[in-house]
């Protein structure tokens, strides 16, 4: 199994959480921290979690014994995300607003003849793509 799909088969579950909460924090994590701020019921879970992205090559420790990411990946699910400064966001929303703003500005343009059919495809496709934001917002796995 090539190092990228082993990684990305392990990077799943708690351990993705983990993760995750490392790339938004973009400063060292230690272990009380991610167990305190992710609702681990010990301290042994969440270096469980640690020593797995350590084995991955991803997270490194410091020499204050904290934990930093040492290679960003891109696993599956976060494929449908786009990463912005510290926020990750659901590429489905560029798509969403885009074809709002498409519609309203037909519609804001045209108002005394608009063809319906170029309403309902631009509405459509805002529509379409807005339902598939918010099942995206709703299955992130951060």
């Amino acid at each position: 199994m090539a190092e990228r799909e082993k990684i990305e088969y392990e990077l799943r579950g708690k351990t993705l959480k983990v993760y995750l909460y490392m790339l938004r924090q973009g400063k060292p994590v230690g272990i009380r921290e991610v167990q305190r701020e992710l609702g681990f019921s010990s301290p042994s879970i969440a270096f469980h979690h640690m020593e797995k992205l350590t084995r991955l090559g991803v997270v490194e420790q410091d020499s204050m014994g904290n934990y930093v990411v040492a290679k960003k990946v891109d696993p599956g699910i976060m494929q449908a995300f786009v990463s912005v400064g510290r926020f990750s966001l659901p590429r489905m929303g560029f798509y969403a607003a885009f074809f709002s703003v498409i519609t309203a500005a037909y519609i804001l343009s045209n108002l005394s003849s608009l063809d319906v059919y170029a309403l309902v495809a631009s509405a459509g496709a805002a529509l379409v793509f807005s339902y598939e934001l918010v099942r995206a917002w709703r299955r992130k796995p951060f």
